[in-house]
């Protein structure tokens, strides 16, 4: 076996298909995003357009989340997944969107609340 097809066939094959198939091709896009958003205006109507096809999107997987949960999630009460969704969305509105802090407080909600009631 030659030298190249003998590292693939190693321990390190999946970092390899890790790196050509996930992180170059992410990164490739990511790039080209950065060097055309320079040119933009952001009151473009175009560009509110995608924010806002975007925002409906991120809705949607949200709402498809909560209301038919896949794997463990489905486990979890509804009633629990609403309040990981609520406390979160108070506390962007009480602390001046601080959305890490929300993103904390969203899953201590979900985690605490299927401990307890699960």
């Amino acid at each position: 076996m030659t030298a190249p097809i003998a590292f693939l066939d190693g321990p390190w094959w999946p970092y390899l298909a890790l790196l050509l198939f996930a992180v170059l091709p992410t990164e490739m896009w990511r790039w080209l995003a950065v060097a055309f958003a320079r040119r933009l205006d952001d009151s473009s109507p175009w560009l509110e357009w995608v924010r806002l096809v975007a925002t409906a999107l991120l809705a949607g997987v949200v709402a498809k989340l909560i209301l038919t949960p896949p794997g463990v999630l489905a486990d979890v009460p509804l009633p629990v997944r609403l309040a990981a969704i609520a406390v979160p969305v108070a506390v962007v509105l009480a602390t001046r969107r601080r959305v890490m802090l929300a993103v904390v407080a969203g899953e201590a909600v979900l985690i605490g609340g299927a401990w307890w009631l699960g």
